[in-house]
């Protein structure tokens, strides 16, 4: 528990070191590390992950984009000076360009796993929030974009299917205690029902309660996301 501890101070870091070099500027915050330092999700949560705003001449989301120096030019051009910048401080351990992400992995002395940034190019966001990113493990506070719970949900659901990792259906049922309503059909609902279903001992006793807290290992292994399966069979 202590290397997700660390993890998360490495976290809070990075994002604020980004926000000090207006790196954050082109970014949305989202995926599981958002959903904990900003809105409380109970389990550690290891990557960043963000969505990559379009650059100068491409669909505006919010007017304050117009004054960001670093919308000019191509993703490239900022990726390039992403690298340089961070590499003032850590270990780039890789650093690619893929057709869908772009990815980076820093390792730092002062902390014991290395933190991968991954950002989906070519996304469409009608809406982004505001939310300030911190942890009772750190000092570090950053006030930053992220993505709107409802489209956090939709993005889960997708994942949930796609992957049937036992983290997103944890992801899932947090959003959906917190109220948010699902977008989802009643075929993806009986599919949801099926991968839940399909969670081994593994899952539950390695997967997850690896990122959850002591006191809250039994409640997962016991209940098997109640929740959530009473919220998809409606």
């Amino acid at each position: 528990m202590q290397d997700l501890i660390k993890q998360e101070q490495f976290e809070l870091e990075v994002l604020s070191r980004m926000q000090s070099g207006r790196y954050l500027d082109r970014l949305v915050f989202g995926g599981g590390t958002m959903l904990r330092l900003c809105f409380g999700l109970d389990r550690y949560s290891v990557d960043l992950d963000f969505w990559l705003l379009p650059a100068a001449g491409g669909k505006k989301i919010s007017p304050d984009l117009k004054s960001d120096p670093l919308s000019l030019g191509d993703h490239t051009m900022w990726f390039s000076g992403l690298q340089q910048f961070l590499g003032r401080f850590y270990e780039i351990r890789d650093a690619a360009d893929k057709f869908h992400t772009l990815v980076i992995e820093l390792k730092s002395p002062d902390y014991p796993r290395i933190l991968k940034l991954e950002m989906r190019k070519g996304v469409t966001l009608t809406k982004t929030e505001r939310a300030i990113a911190y942890s009772p493990h750190s000092s570090v506070q950053v006030y930053i974009r992220t993505i709107p719970l409802a489209e956090m949900m939709t993005s889960k659901i997708a994942a949930f299917l796609q992957r049937k990792e036992i983290r997103d259906a944890y992801d899932l049922e947090f959003l959906v205690k917190k109220g948010v309503a699902a977008n989802i059909s009643p075929a993806q609902a009986d599919q949801a029902l099926t991968a839940i279903a399909a969670l081994t001992r593994q899952d539950y006793n390695v997967k997850l309660c690896s990122l959850l807290e002591a006191e809250q290992r039994p409640y997962y292994r016991q209940n098997n996301f109640s929740i959530l399966k009473a919220y998809l069979e409606k």
